[in-house]
């Protein structure tokens, strides 16, 4: 294998067996600091937020040097989607009245119920939460 790389059989060992320099060290402990600061805030910190947050704690580093040990790590940030508004006001569809006018007062149970609907976003997809309240005295 030395032949092949061109180096002295004695030089290789002296690399293998050779400490880590205080730069390699430093760079090994800011490994790992990356990482657990990406993982602490669920896979959504880049580069610049990883950074303020180690100037934050003290430490020197710039963002390049950040975003060049996250590309190396392998570490992606989950970009947040942007929200698309699918509600149209300019339909031809027909708009029911407000029969109820926010009168919610009611003499018996099932006169008057009030529902909705929201979308929530997650990894996996939608969550559809639907409500129904019935109102009663």
């Amino acid at each position: 294998m030395c032949q092949l790389f061109k180096v002295s059989r004695s030089g290789f060992y002296s690399y293998c067996t050779r400490p880590l320099s205080s730069q390699q060290r430093a760079n090994e402990a800011l490994d790992k600091k990356i990482a657990t600061i990406f993982n602490h805030h669920k896979k959504r910190y880049g580069a610049p937020r990883i950074t303020r947050v180690l100037k934050s704690h003290n430490e020197q580093c710039s963002h390049t040097h950040v975003a060049r040990w996250m590309k190396q790590m392998g570490l992606v940030a989950v970009a947040k989607k942007k929200f698309k508004v699918t509600t149209d006001s300019a339909h031809h569809l027909p708009v029911y009245s407000n029969v109820r006018n926010r009168d919610f007062s009611t003499t018996s149970i099932n006169q008057k119920w009030a529902c909705d609907i929201t979308y929530i976003r997650t990894q996996e997809g939608w969550l559809y939460l639907a409500v129904v309240i019935i109102r009663a005295q």
